[in-house]
């Protein structure tokens, strides 16, 4: 396919979108052409959708020209999911942000797909209300992004990941249809359950261009506690105690021994010589029970004589603890300059298995790789750091042998990321051919010329 396009089709986009919200030069395409991933492609032209009819007029134009067409609004995905490596139209969503509707008598919040994960959830918790998932770049990232990855989050081991909230969504079709799946009720078992179809597509099947949201009671009170151990395999005792003793806590998160250097050289140089590993176990509920929760933890915890102990009992002291586990991404550019961002997930039994081989390819590599995330439903982030101009080889060596390694431990290629072209390849490690064939033809029924987001995942 050529990669500029014909006047013709310059002009069939700028009738739909005018000529504000179409981009046509290399300077305005330039960040439409990659995302998180650092993944690039050439896309033909951009354009930013203000309304559901413009989207319904694009998708009848493309699949009358046969054009891709990539969904994207912030581009936060670390999977090359919105890459256009094939070229087509980039259609940016970060126009249609309205929130618009919150009711918290039905405890729902309808809302369109631009709208930025963390405005959602102060606007709901303005009214009593929680939108409990959370994922890492909540203050950047998009509630369409979330739908199209399933993104989950640090309290996803209490309150599930985007698909438990997932009520209704309209979406545009391929061919231009507007389709309407699920409902406003809380339950439902009408017909197929395609909002969980959509859910994690990643843009693959359709535009979806507006949801309805369950939401929760807000909490009334939480606490956090950061521990700090001499041994992984303490660590992963702990992890497998407090689940034994019926804690469920809203977040239980691990912070590998090769993280904690760039977190200290970012000034929080907080844990004492012998640390090696730590966990960062978030409580929440009535206020009432809260500190009955804190005991029965600190009944688990105190027995494993950890090497650091603190509390967060406040506010303002939770959010010193949570900023030692965002540091990690940043703190990252300090180990080398490139990396590659993956997320697997394992059954909580083979937690201390996979990390420690983990840990071994890396050594075996020659290469950092920093371990955490989110233990308390088995996910892993893993970064493997490197230079890009003499280690580009070994590091994607290395990718392999971390997700072998997961497989054999029964364990998932991804829990929230997605797999859009970075994991293309090692998709078949996981899903065997027969089952590889039935998702083809699912996308099929939905996008027979295949123009939506083509390439990816599956």
């Amino acid at each position: 396919m050529s990669t500029q396009l014909s006047m013709e089709r310059k002009k069939a986009l700028l009738d739909i979108f005018g000529e504000q919200d179409c981009l046509f030069t290399p300077e305005e395409l330039l960040v439409y052409t990659t995302d998180a991933s650092r993944i690039s492609g050439e896309p033909l032209a951009t354009v930013r959708a203000t309304s559901e009819e413009q989207i319904v007029a694009l998708m009848r134009w493309a699949t009358r020209e046969k054009i891709p067409v990539y969904p994207r609004a912030r581009a936060t995905n670390t999977m090359g999911g919105c890459a256009p490596t094939t070229p087509g139209i980039v259609l940016s969503l970060l126009k249609m942000n309205a929130i618009l509707e919150i009711d918290e008598h039905d405890f729902v919040v309808v809302t369109q797909p631009g709208v930025i994960t963390k405005d959602l959830q102060k606007a709901v918790e303005a009214k009593g209300l929680m939108y409990p998932p959370d994922p890492a770049s909540f203050d950047v990232c998009t509630i369409g992004g979330n739908i199209a990855t399933c993104a989950g989050g640090m309290s996803a081991v209490k309150y599930g990941v985007t698909r438990d909230y997932l009520l209704a969504t309209r979406v545009v079709l391929p061919n231009g249809t507007v389709a309407v799946f699920g409902a406003r009720t809380h339950k439902n078992v009408v017909g197929l359950d395609v909002n969980r179809l959509l859910c994690g597509s990643e843009g693959t099947l359709g535009v979806i261009t507006e949801m309805t949201l369950k939401l929760i009671p807000l909490p009334e009170a939480s606490a956090s506690i950061l521990v700090g151990f001499d041994s992984l395999k303490a660590a992963m005792d702990c992890v497998r105690n407090v689940f034994a003793t019926g804690i469920l806590p809203c977040a239980l998160e691990f912070i590998g021994e090769q993280c904690l250097k760039p977190i200290a050289q970012m000034g929080h140089d907080i844990f004492p010589a012998g640390v090696t590993t730590c966990l960062l176990i978030k409580l929440d509920g009535a206020k009432d029970t809260l500190a009955p929760q804190i005991d029965k933890l600190m009944r688990v915890v105190e027995p494993m004589r950890p090497a650091f102990l603190r509390k967060g009992l406040t506010r303002e002291d939770e959010e010193e603890l949570w900023t030692v586990r965002r540091l990690i991404n940043a703190g990252s550019a300090l180990v080398a300059p490139n990396k590659i961002a993956d997320d697997v997930t394992v059954p909580r039994s083979r937690l201390h298995e996979a990390l420690k081989g983990i840990d071994a390819v890396g050594q075996r590599s020659g290469l950092t790789v920093l371990t955490f995330g989110h233990v308390g439903d088995g996910n892993i982030h893993v970064n493997i750091m490197f230079d890009a101009a003499t280690q580009q080889d070994i590091a994607t060596k290395a990718k392999l042998e971390i997700n072998e390694l997961i497989i054999s431990l029964r364990g998932v290629l991804s829990g929230e990321h997605g797999i859009g072209l970075s994991k293309a390849k090692t998709f078949r490690l996981q899903i065997g051919e027969v089952e590889q064939n039935l998702m083809r033809g699912i996308k099929a029924v939905f996008d027979p010329d295949n123009i939506m987001n083509p390439g990816k995942s599956y």
